[in-house]
């Protein structure tokens, strides 16, 4: 009995070790957290109740991918893809319409890097980093869910063509057709350049942005950032292009954000985000607003998304539900 207790406990031990991995991989198809760590747990659940049959011709990882990619072509079947709110239209006009407020489905979700990023060697992490990000995400679920397998397995992975084949069931020659028609629809779609890591001079620079916003002041915000910036504010369709019009919006329909407590959390998509609370309306505190992710780059912030769905991100990232006066 204790044997196979030990054998049991080691079996579990061995498909849960890839979890981090796995839930990356979900969350690159998915474009959710919360869809990505539900893609997980069948994953797993999957590979435990067929772990007896597991006859070892293929890794136990690549057996486990096998079987999270064929969960999430499920989840994937019959969707519209997820986006931001740049992929669905224009930029508008500070001054005009805030626009529909979407689905939660519509939208790709932020997620902190600890559940998708191991610790290991800098460069490699570095690398991850770059294919989590929220543009390189969006631009994946262009992609046709087989093809989106294929380029991530090839290119991000570095998985070799015969393995994605044989994981996939296919030749070697589909694979490498999907990945030509992958790699020329991701250079058709608008991506963020890739950033790099944080230095000294952007961390000083954020700790300015915290300061500058919680004073509300546009003098000093303007010299942060870039006047090519964009920001947008799922689940709003609204995005706006450009420092002036980012700048507008706040003093005008988004005055409300004055007298707001900005406070750091985890690192979304390999960059700085920040937990946004507004005064409350009862007079007392400040209540949840928005999970702002940032991007920075030459020394100025280049994007602004403000995820307005606390009630499910807050949690995510460890933010506490609101503030005290």
């Amino acid at each position: 009995m204790e044997g196979s207790t030990l054998a049991v406990s080691e079996a579990f031990g061995d498909l849960e070790r890839h979890r981090r991995e796995l839930t990356a991989y979900c969350y690159r198809m998915l474009g959710s957290p919360f869809e990505a760590e539900d893609a997980v747990q069948d994953t797993l659940l999957r590979a435990w109740r067929a772990i007896d049959r597991f006859e070892g011709r293929a890794s136990l990882r690549s057996w486990l991918y096998r079987i999270a990619t064929n969960v999430c072509l499920d989840m994937l079947n019959g969707r519209e893809r997820r986006a931001r709110p740049m992929d669905l239209g224009e930029a508008r006009s500070p001054h005009g319409p805030i626009g529909e407020i979407l689905p939660e489905v519509t939208w790709i979700e932020p997620v902190p890097d600890g559940r998708v990023l191991d610790d290991g060697d800098p460069a490699e992490v570095a690398e991850s980093r770059e294919t989590i990000r929220l543009a390189f995400v969006a631009a994946l679920q262009h992609l046709p869910p087989r093809q989106r397998a294929v380029l991530i397995l090839c290119e991000v992975l570095h998985w070799r063509a015969a393995e994605v084949a044989e994981l996939l069931e296919t030749s070697v020659a589909a694979v490498n057709s999907a990945l030509q028609r992958a790699r020329a629809t991701l250079d058709a779609a608008e991506q963020a350049a890739p950033r790099g890591e944080l230095g000294p001079h952007d961390r000083e620079l954020l700790a300015r942005y915290v300061d500058a916003f919680q004073r509300y002041d546009m003098e000093a915000l303007t010299a942060l950032i870039h006047e090519d910036a964009t920001q947008s504010m799922p689940p709003y369709e609204l995005w706006l292009r450009g420092r002036e019009d980012i700048l507008g919006w706040w003093v005008g329909p988004g005055a409300a954000c004055r007298g707001s407590r900005v406070i750091p959390t985890l690192s979304a998509n390999g960059s700085p985000a920040f937990g946004q609370y507004k005064p409350s309306e009862s007079g007392s505190g400040y209540d949840p607003w928005a999970l702002q992710v940032l991007e920075v780059a030459d020394g100025r912030i280049v994007e602004f998304t403000f995820f307005l769905s606390t009630g499910g991100v807050f949690p995510l990232f460890g933010l506490p539900p609101r503030l005290a006066g």
